[in-house]
C-alpha cells in the first residue's frame, strides 16, 4: 500500500503588528488566541506544524503552542518563511504556508490546496472574487472581473518551494516566488470568512463570523 505523501505547514506569526497596534497573533478571538486557532486547524490538516514567531517569544511560545517546532522569524515575511522551512523535515512532500493572522481558515481550504498539489500542481492558492470597485492611483476603474484576492494557506511541492526561496528573494506571498521561478500555481476556491486580521475592526469581523 502506497504511503500518503507527508504534508507540513509553516505558520508565519512573526509580525510586530505595526498596522494593528500590537502583536495581533496573541490576541484572543472568542476566548482563544489568534495563533492558537491557526495552529489547531493546521494540525488537523498536516503531519507537522512549524510556527515562526518573534525571536524574543520563541522560548515562551515553544512551551505554549501545540506545534512540532517553534522558530524565530527573520527581517521580512519571506525570511521568516525560510526560517520555518529549515525546521521542516527533508522528507516532507508538500509544504503549506499560512499566515497566523488568518485564524478562520478551515480544514476544507487546506484539503483543496493540498489536493491540487498531490495531483501534480507545483502550487495552489485559495482565492476569492474582488467585490470592491478598484481605481488606479492615476485615475480610472480597474475591471474587477479580472481580479482575485489571494488567501492562505498556500500549498506547494516541497522541493519547489525550497528552491524558490533559495536565492533569498523577498515577496508578499510564496506563490509569487514559485511563479518567479518559472512554475505555474493554480487557484482554488477560498472563503469570504478567511479574512486577515490587519486592523482592530477585522478582529470584530472575525468574531462576527464565528457567531454565525
Amino acid at each position: 500500500m502506497a504511503t500518503r505523501p507527508s504534508v507540513w505547514t509553516v505558520i508565519v506569526a512573526a509580525g510586530s503588528g505595526t498596522r494593528f497596534g500590537g502583536a495581533k497573533q496573541y490576541l484572543e478571538l472568542a476566548g482563544t488566541r489568534v495563533v492558537d486557532r491557526s495552529v489547531a486547524i493546521a494540525a488537523q490538516a498536516s503531519d507537522g506544524v512549524v510556527v515562526v514567531v518573534p525571536a524574543g517569544d520563541v522560548e515562551a511560545e515553544s512551551a505554549r503552542l501545540a506545534a512540532s517546532a517553534v522558530v524565530a522569524g527573520g527581517t521580512s515575511r519571506a525570511a521568516s518563511v525560510r526560517n520555518g522551512l529549515a525546521a521542516v523535515p527533508n522528507d516532507a512532500a508538500i509544504i503549506c504556508v499560512h499566515d497566523a493572522a488568518r485564524p478562520l481558515a478551515d480544514a476544507d481550504v487546506y484539503e483543496r490546496v493540498v489536493h491540487e498539489v498531490r495531483s501534480g500542481a507545483a502550487g495552489a492558492v485559495p482565492v476569492v472574487p474582488v467585490t470592491d470597485t478598484i481605481r488606479r492611483v492615476d485615475g480610472g476603474a480597474v475591471d474587477r472581473s479580472t481580479l482575485q484576492a489571494v488567501q492562505t494557506p498556500q500549498a506547494f511541492q516541497a522541493e519547489l518551494l525550497r528552491m524558490a526561496h533559495a536565492d533569498a528573494a523577498d515577496a508578499t506571498d510564496d506563490a509569487s516566488l514559485v511563479e518567479a521561478a518559472g512554475y505555474s500555481v493554480v487557484a482554488v476556491e477560498g472563503h469570504p470568512r478567511n479574512i486577515k486580521i490587519t486592523h482592530p475592526d477585522d478582529l470584530a469581523a472575525a468574531e462576527a463570523w464565528l457567531a454565525t
